[in-house]
């Protein structure tokens, strides 16, 4: 199976060895997101809600370079800092995301760098180009 590496402009440039998302097969493997803007820096310090809404936003980004989109999205992994973060993240996951929901596990974590609260990742169908 062929894979391809994507890469936008309009999210988070890679901080290491690893794309934003790599397309293989009918799947998009999207890296986890943080909350960063286009140029790396930290949007939200502190606000559980803002850095959803950056992630999910950088998250529809990649989606889009890769032809799919937030529809399309049939797992995702949440990483908290702290679970209290959860209700919060959860408002404006449930605002951003249309029945039926992806599958979604969400898991606490011990840290993420510079105060940031959360990391997705997710798993999106493909759509087929016809030519």
């Amino acid at each position: 199976m062929a894979r391809k590496s994507v890469l936008t402009s309009q999210a988070a440039p890679p901080a290491g060895a690893y794309s934003q998302a790599v397309s293989a097969g009918d799947f998009v493997f999207v890296s986890g997101q943080l909350p960063l803007d286009p140029n790396g820096a930290l949007v939200g310090a502190g606000d559980i809600k803002a850095q959803t809404r950056i992630v999910l936003h950088n998250m529809a980004a990649i989606l889009r370079e890769a032809g799919s989109s937030l529809d399309d999205v049939v797992k995702t992994t949440v990483f908290l800092t702290s679970l209290d973060d959860f209700p919060g993240m959860n408002e404006i996951y449930a605002a951003t995301f249309a029945p039926p929901y992806p599958a979604r596990s969400t898991v606490e974590i011990g840290r993420l760098p510079h105060g940031m609260l959360l990391e997705i990742e997710c798993i999106a169908t493909a759509q087929r180009k016809t030519t």
